[in-house]
């Protein structure tokens, strides 16, 4: 099987971790490498460093291909602009299917957290199984829920529908992206619905039938990019096309035209978590909400339920009596946020742009 790792977010709700130079995907939130080096490294003993593919924003090629050496300098698809998801799986799958329509494909982001490898993989060899033997056109692989969690997308399961591997696999009933914390807390008490991890195993062929189908224009676009790949016209027609493509979310373009009928659901306890916010970094590393979480030279004395992160090998963070607090120093900025005011980062720094300032966001 293939492996796609999407690697172009800007992710700027983990600012000044995460920066438009440098969004999070390439940086060392959790231990010394990268979360896109992880996720690299989790799948390449089972399927070969050959079968990864990494699709990141042109800004980015560098990067790539510094931290991840091994991989082939043509398994680095690079986008010439953001245009969201949608367009972005479009040209993956445009890719790919030059190399085997009908063959399963994995399509996994670059910038979550697991802890149980093995069992992450367990679930993508009987996703693959199940997508090689036509049992299923597309599997969604979910994390069996540790809480109630509004701020992650869920999964409703159908009935059991079978084995492979040990395995159990489900039905697929709905998609629900940050349901109220209420709805959460029946969701999780049911045991009805799982947390969407966000990846999925499909083909290629199946991806773009829904293309032509659901998303003509930009499907026509992307044929157009298809025909020139593997020719000394595909960058002149990228560039040109590309940047043209309506910017749509792939679960508006695609993924809400999916079939029930032809979709499955696996999942298991990974450990997985998405640290799309500090917070979240916070809970996905440590789920005892009075426990403090912290990185390099970091003092805390009478705090409870902060994360404290110093990036300045030579400088000293203390904090005292803090409750609910995000600190983060790096080189050449620093946060202090309460937890609660997390999401008003992210305006303040899209409020950056166009000023004297905007090299920091």
């Amino acid at each position: 099987m293939r492996i796609v790792i999407f690697a172009g977010g800007a992710g700027r709700r983990l600012w000044p971790i995460s920066r438009e130079s440098s969004p999070k995907q390439f940086e060392p939130i959790v231990g010394d490498e990268s979360t896109l080096q992880l996720a690299v490294e989790r799948v390449a003993p089972a399927y070969g460093i050959d079968n990864v593919y990494i699709a990141t924003n042109a800004r980015y090629t560098s990067i790539v291909r510094r931290q991840l050496p091994d991989v082939p300098g043509a398994n680095i698809l690079a986008e010439p602009a953001r245009r969201d998801l949608g367009a972005a799986v479009g040209l993956a799958m445009a890719h790919l299917a030059r190399l085997g329509a009908d063959e399963p494909v994995a399509i996994l982001w670059s910038d979550n957290y697991i802890e149980n490898v093995p069992a992450f993989v367990a679930l993508l060899q009987a996703a693959e199984k199940l997508i090689a033997d036509k049992t299923a056109d597309i599997l969604f692989i979910g994390e069996t829920p540790r809480f109630a969690n509004e701020n992650l997308g869920w999964i409703g399961l159908g009935e059991f529908a079978g084995q492979v591997e040990a395995m159990p696999y489900y039905g697929f009933q709905s998609l629900t992206y940050r349901p109220p914390l209420e709805r959460c807390r029946e969701m999780f008490a049911q045991g009805t619905h799982v947390w969407n991890t966000g990846f999925f195993v499909t083909t290629p062929a199946y991806v773009r039938r829904l293309y032509a189908r659901h998303s003509p224009e930009m499907w026509r676009q992307l044929s157009e990019i298809e025909a020139t790949i593997g020719t000394d016209r595909y960058e002149p027609a990228l560039q040109a096309i590309y940047p043209t493509i309506p910017a749509i979310h792939f679960d508006d373009a695609i993924l809400t035209h999916v079939d029930p009928e032809r979709a499955l659901v696996l999942h298991s306890e990974m450990g997985w978590s998405d640290p799309g916010t500090l917070y979240a970094l916070k809970e996905a590393l440590d789920t005892d909400t009075a426990a403090n979480v912290t990185k390099g030279l970091v003092i805390d004395a009478a705090s409870r339920d902060c994360l404290i992160y110093n990036y300045e090998a030579r400088k000293l963070v203390v904090a005292v009596g803090l409750e609910g607090m995000i600190v983060v120093n790096t080189d050449d900025a620093i946060l202090v946020v309460h937890k609660d005011s997390i999401p008003l980062v992210k305006e303040v720094i899209n409020g950056l742009q166009g000023t004297e300032l905007e090299s920091y966001s």
